[in-house]
């Protein structure tokens, strides 16, 4: 029997984020792209893996309850009607990591084992 692999996936935030849990509704809408200021009014800056990425497929599956396809449709239905934007998208989990910790208003999501003191973790409610 196969086992497939079982990913920690953490949600994370630059220090100065004005929350410290999420509604799954508003991180959803926040990784579609929909929601686009934190409560305090700054704007959210999402950073994503790319979609062939395994933490990425996780994270989609897990905290989202989306397959990556259907984040990928809601971006470029954004882009193409020109009312808005993909996400930033970052090669590797250290530079999501470095990434949400030196933008303000970063969002992300790393494996648990790679959290550092730079960012905050984020809770789904």
């Amino acid at each position: 029997m196969l086992l497939k692999p079982v990913w920690a996936v953490e949600i994370i935030a630059n220090p100065d984020v004005p929350v410290s849990s999420v509604s799954q509704n508003a991180l959803r809408a926040m990784f579609a792209m929909k929601l686009l200021q934190w409560s305090d009014g700054r704007p959210v800056r999402v950073f994503v893996l790319p979609d062939d990425n395994p933490l990425h497929r996780a994270f989609c599956k897990e905290k989202l309850d989306l397959y990556p396809y259907q984040l990928r449709q809601t971006w470029d239905r954004l882009v193409y009607s020109g009312t808005g934007q993909a996400p930033t998208e970052v090669d590797s989990e250290a530079d999501m990591l470095s990434s949400v910790a030196r933008t303000p208003g970063a969002l992300g999501y790393i494996r648990k084992s790679r959290l550092n003191d730079a960012v905050r973790i984020l809770t789904v409610e």
